[in-house]
């Protein structure tokens, strides 16, 4: 290959016609004078409640705080978040990271989405309504009614690497399979740690960002990895893990992969990938009363096991069958260091009498304001 051309990564067919990314980087890397402007590049969900969308303004100063920035808008008529005739939606900021692709004082905004403020008879402006797909506003009500309980929460992102083209896992046989589950989970090698580079570009520019991410591994099925972001308060976790997700869309954009959140991306028996969400209150955190109140929670989630069921991800039944260390969907389980629980404590918690324990039944594809509102809304105010 020619030096300063890019390679593909691990992608099976040949693709013409690529944006030759060393022109970027030999701009990127050149161009930093931006004489004393920043860019801001406002982040939110789309209309799949899957799907990220983002668009950059320049601003003449550095914000301090998401109160600071000018609030936005688009068209949602092109997100499916709005009909043609009245496309408007709002943008508000929330929470501000790090540009990792730009550098320097270039910021990542985390938003969230309105119906644009009305203007009364009197003059005055209606307070913004959030937009059905908005799941962050109920969240942070929920978050700021229960702040006094000090909700920390870990969440552990499993995602699948496929190839652009094929769709297929990255690095499978064009249609067909590798060896069996068992050299993959924690692996390296050659043929067994498939798609580190994905991985360890996403680590580095995560903690670049600000993002509270706290380890990255290889997982069970080929091609699949997981990161944890936490320890977060409150609102604080949906904020870091949607724009965690962000950065990996763009990492995977960079190497012309695609990333899956799918909760069973091959049928078979093959793992699932899950979002198992580790949660600890101030209670539960101080012993010896802490054991105690852990299993006064477990009580209170397997009362409204079939609310957070229907909430933890789409197609995760297919996910929780029982099998490849899931619980059924069906029923409700706790257990010490049982990875085939709903609800898994650690070992060491029974003899510490106090910590923490992690909710096992969200789906990879979870959407972490809702997750984590359930969980405060049941525990600390029902």
């Amino acid at each position: 290959m020619a030096s300063g051309s890019i390679s593909v990564f691990a992608t099976d067919e040949k693709i013409g016609s690529l944006l030759d990314q060393s022109i970027t980087r030999h701009f990127l890397s050149t161009c930093t004078d931006q004489c004393g402007k920043i860019t801001a590049e406002y982040v939110w969900i789309g209309g799949t409640m899957q799907d990220l969308r983002s668009k950059s303004r320049t601003l003449t100063s550095v914000p301090k705080s998401p109160e600071d920035l000018p609030h936005w808008n688009y068209d949602g008529s092109s997100t499916g978040q709005a009909p043609g005739h009245d496309s408007e939606v709002y943008l508000i900021p929330r929470s501000i990271f790090r540009d990792p692709f730009r550098g320097g004082d270039n910021i990542l905004v985390m938003c969230d989405c309105y119906e644009p403020p009305k203007v009364k008879p009197d003059g005055t402006l209606d307070a913004p309504k959030p937009i059905p797909t908005n799941t962050r506003a109920a969240c942070a009500e929920v978050m700021e009614k229960a702040k006094a309980e000090e909700p920390w929460f870990g969440i552990e992102q499993e995602y699948t690497l496929l190839n652009a083209i094929t769709k297929w896992p990255l690095g499978w046989p064009k249609g067909g399979y590798p060896a069996p589950q068992g050299p993959y989970y924690c692996s390296a090698g050659a043929g067994v740690a498939i798609g580190r580079d994905v991985a360890e570009v996403h680590y580095r520019l995560c903690l670049n960002a600000g993002i509270n991410i706290s380890g990255v591994n290889a997982e069970v099925l080929p091609s699949q990895w997981e990161y944890q972001v936490g320890p977060c308060e409150g609102i604080e976790m949906g904020d870091h893990m949607w724009m965690s997700r962000y950065i990996m869309y763009r990492v995977c954009e960079m190497f012309n992969v695609e990333v899956s959140f799918d909760p069973k991306p091959i049928p078979g028996d093959w793992n699932g990938s899950g979002g198992h969400t580790n949660y600890s209150t101030k209670a539960t955190r101080v012993a010896p009363d802490g054991w105690k109140v852990i299993q006064e929670h477990c009580a209170k989630l397997e009362a409204r096991h079939a609310v957070h069921i229907a909430a933890y991800g789409e197609g995760n039944e297919r996910r929780l069958t029982g099998k490849h260390e899931t619980s059924s969907m069906n029923d409700f389980s706790w257990g010490v260091a049982n990875r085939g629980c709903s609800i898994r404590v650690g070992r060491m918690v029974p003899v510490e009498k106090c910590g923490y324990y992690e909710d096992r039944r969200p789906a990879s594809n979870l959407d972490p304001y809702v997750v984590t509102r359930l969980i405060v809304e049941t525990t600390c105010l029902l």
